[in-house]
């Protein structure tokens, strides 16, 4: 860089403001040449900046728009630092004095320097000004509850505080044992005649319609258990009322938001492993183990657990061509399912679920030059393989996740609702009506058995 003296620093840069500017100053009269790392938005959330409310692409602008900064690179992973010094040959490596000793290791490479931050501003001061609280209430007494509460407490500007459940005493124990929940509801109507903004829904399957329609219709945003319906005309009812009642219905498949499985996607469009002829994803959990009730088994292997590999088969392959069911029944509902789908390009999905057996939960993503091997569990994604026949050419990729995942998930439901979408690109309305064709298709396909099996008799 004709023997100028490079400068490097890092940054979130969310809502870019005077502290920031003066921190780049700083790094920019340190030497002559500035590069600006702006963090990826999986990275942020990998090492849980889960608030940022800004894309990267916006964020990345706002940097490039800064006279003094002459060039703008995206951080990707943490070990990208080590890499960028010596791939730009960095004289000094600037950040601010909270950081203070964190970054020593870089001395290795590269001179590194702590500067003065500027103090009484910060991204994180900005959007609490800016952003109003988010008050949250809770449907139901499900298997996610107390973990669904538990992790917001990590996402700021949510506030939960009201449950509703149907059991009167379960819900008494429930608020009484409960440092957060202050107000337990057994009417659903007085519980959405409050002052909460949005709904969590975690219920029994088949009430989740009855339950999403009335929120949807007291202009609540709502965030619910998949499948949002079990039935074709429900589903596509509760998108239109949502999408006219301009709330945010969102369904809660944590996996399509952690920031492992949305890199994943990203390294897939790349191409290195070909073009994609199939994608083989198992999920199995044997609730019985867990002291599940029977009524909970009772709503079938395939309307529990599909969705997790539905969706990773959607994001991969596409729309389906077709559907083929391969289910085996205990007591009249499925306890296992092979689920076999055609795509385009004569691509095929394998989604293997299960309550009553089990099996290697891992997936892999199947090229004509490579494959993506993802370990178990797959659906809690943190680390994942491109893997060749020349095995010098594979690689691996590894984002750590806090808690049970279930954060990356609330934190993006906020976001939407903070910035005035009502549309997720993790996962859009057209993803839930895919991922929901495997449960609605197969329910049909039960009725339709049922049928058969009378006019037989």
């Amino acid at each position: 860089m004709n023997n100028k003296k490079t400068v490097i620093t890092y940054g979130t840069y969310d809502m870019l403001h005077e502290g920031h500017m003066n921190l780049l100053k700083r790094a920019k009269a340190l030497g002559d040449y500035l590069i600006v790392g702006v963090t990826d938005e999986n990275y942020d959330r990998s090492r849980g900046k889960l608030n940022v409310v800004e894309s990267t692409k916006k964020r990345v602008k706002a940097v490039e728009a800064l006279d003094f900064v002459d060039k703008v690179i995206v951080e990707k992973h943490k070990k990208q630092k080590a890499q960028d010094m010596v791939k730009y040959d960095v004289d000094i490596f600037a950040i601010g004095d909270d950081w203070v000793g964190a970054f020593d290791y870089l001395n290795e490479f590269t001179h590194v320097e702590y500067l003065p931050r500027t103090e009484g501003i910060s991204s994180t001061k900005l959007r609490r000004e800016n952003f109003d609280l988010i008050k949250m209430g809770i449907v139901g007494l499900g298997r996610d509850t107390q973990s669904f509460i538990d992790e917001a407490q990590f996402v700021s500007n949510i506030k939960i505080n009201r449950i509703y459940a149907e059991d009167f005493l379960a819900l008494k124990k429930f608020t009484k044992d409960s440092s957060i929940i202050k107000y337990g509801h057994d009417n659903y109507d007085d519980f959405l005649d409050t002052s909460i903004q949005a709904v969590y829904i975690d219920t029994a399957l088949k009430k989740h319609y009855t339950f999403i329609k009335k929120a949807i219709e007291a202009g609540k945003h709502i965030l619910c258990e998949n499948p949002i319906a079990l039935d074709k005309k429900e589903l596509k009812e509760l998108l239109s009322l949502a999408k006219k009642n301009k709330v945010l219905l969102l369904s809660a498949l944590k996996t399509a938001f952690l920031p492992a499985f949305n890199q994943l996607l990203k390294e897939i469009e790349k191409g290195d492993i070909g073009d994609i002829r199939e994608v083989r994803a198992t999920r199995t959990s044997l609730y019985r183990e867990k002291d599940y009730p029977d009524s909970f088994m009772e709503q079938g292997a395939t309307n529990i657990l599909s969705g997790y590999p539905s969706l990773l088969i959607h994001k991969v392959l596409g729309k389906k061509k077709s559907i083929t069911f391969f289910d085996q029944t205990e007591k009249n509902y499925d306890i296992s399912n092979l689920i076999v789908t055609t795509h385009k390009n004569s691509a095929v999905g394998l989604a293997r679920v299960a309550t009553g057996i089990k099996s290697e939960g891992d997936a892999v993503i199947s090229g004509t030059k490579g494959y993506v091997y993802i370990p178990a569990p797959w659906w809690l994604t943190k680390e994942f393989y491109f893997r060749f026949e020349d095995t010098h050419k594979s690689y691996k990729f590894s984002y750590e996740f806090e808690g049970c995942g279930l954060r990356y998930m609330i934190a993006e439901f906020a976001s939407l609702i903070q910035r005035g979408k009502r549309t997720s690109k993790m996962l859009s309305p057209s993803d839930m009506v895919s991922i929901s064709r495997i449960i609605l298709d197969y329910n049909e396909f039960k009725e339709n058995s049922k049928k058969t099996k009378k006019k037989e008799k």
